[in-house]
């Protein structure tokens, strides 16, 4: 896509490769979106919320590793009914988010944010 950052386009790209993939995000570690790629069904303020919002949860893990000693979450999956969002670190407080619909796929879903992950980290530097 023509005016799509590189970010974007990552993201599309995992998002677009993986069945019951619903959106992927890369946010600061405050939850703040910084950008994303979502198929039909979302308005933008809804899924900056989940950003946000499951942000904010990657920030209170990470808080409590760091207090007992333990370093940075590296990988965090919160699974609702139908619903299931994966978090990963990407590097310097960043991190790349993708939600998905079918729990069978959390697997695929946490290979694809993985891949993303490196490239977004790579796009950064």
């Amino acid at each position: 896509m023509a005016d799509e950052t590189p970010f974007a386009a990552i993201l599309r790209q995992a998002v677009e490769q993986l069945p019951g993939a619903i959106g992927g995000t890369l946010a600061a570690g405050d939850g703040e979106t910084v950008d994303y790629h979502v198929r039909g069904g979302w308005r933008r303020a809804d899924w900056e919320l989940l950003t946000a919002h499951h942000g904010v949860l990657f920030g209170h893990v990470r808080s409590w590793l760091h207090t007992r000693h333990y370093g940075d979450p590296e990988f965090l999956v919160v699974s609702h009914r139908e619903l299931h969002v994966l978090l990963r670190d990407v590097a310097d407080g960043y991190f790349a988010l993708i939600a998905i619909d079918d729990a069978a796929e959390i697997v695929s879903a946490s290979r694809l944010l993985a891949e993303a992950a490196a490239q977004l980290k790579q796009e950064m530097s």
